[in-house]
């Protein structure tokens, strides 16, 4: 009977997590996917960690491949879902993470302040890749700067930020992960601006009736299927 029980929770758990309409019992009007990119130890682990948890992690192992974590938040007057993707930021994982830039509606791009390798190559590399594999045109972008707690070891200025953002007509901002500054006014500002946009919209609702619809289809073994 307790085998039972527990395959019967864990079906419950499945089909909750695979509704677009539900996630933790929260129903929701849009559905967007964003990208985190930029070089490795940049911080986009810890951003994304700062947004969606309210405990700061100091110590986070080195991202292998890509992750995603999930969020749901109102903004708006809209209740929004969003599905953030972290990549690795190593060269080696490249040809991955190019298959995940596809649908994505919103792509945060992260440099270190501290570092100014990691600023010059989202200019040489992580731009163009978004030109290259970004297969949405009104996709939503953002220059994020962080670790701005380190503000005596900055090696790129705020203006150097705004300049390489207004070039590539990106949002712009300048964060810590480590003390949640600016965290939440980023993906604030890309939700925002993401919701005036009228495909993104259209695309994010769409995505919602499409798993409602595969969430209220008859499942095989469910008494109104046979």
């Amino acid at each position: 009977m307790l085998l039972f029980l527990n395959l019967e929770k864990v079906k419950k758990e499945k089909r909750e997590m695979g509704s677009g309409s539900k996630v933790g019992n929260s129903s929701f009007d849009y559905s967007f996917k964003v990208l985190l990119i930029g070089d490795s130890g940049v911080g986009k682990s810890s951003l994304l960690l700062s947004f969606i948890s309210k405990y700061l992690h100091h110590h986070l192992s080195p991202t292998i491949g890509v992750d995603f974590k999930i969020k749901l938040f109102t903004i708006g007057g809209k209740r929004v879902k969003l599905t953030i993707w972290d990549t690795a930021g190593q060269e080696r994982f490249g040809t991955v993470i190019s298959s995940y830039y596809r649908g994505a509606h919103g792509i945060i791009l992260v440099y270190d302040v501290t570092k100014r390798e990691s600023f010059t190559n989202l200019a040489d590399i992580w731009a163009r890749e978004v030109e290259l594999y970004s297969t949405n045109p009104d996709c939503i972008k953002i220059l994020v700067g962080n670790k701005v707690d380190k503000e005596s070891e900055r090696a790129v200025t705020k203006e150097e930020g705004m300049a390489l953002a207004q070039e590539h007509r990106c949002l712009f901002l300048e964060c810590s992960a480590k003390t949640r500054e600016n965290v939440q006014q980023c993906f604030n500002d890309l939700t925002l601006k993401m919701l005036e946009v009228p495909s993104l919209r259209e695309n994010g609702s769409s995505i919602v009736k499409r798993q409602k619809q595969i969430h209220n289809k008859p499942r095989s073994g469910d008494c109104c299927s046979q």
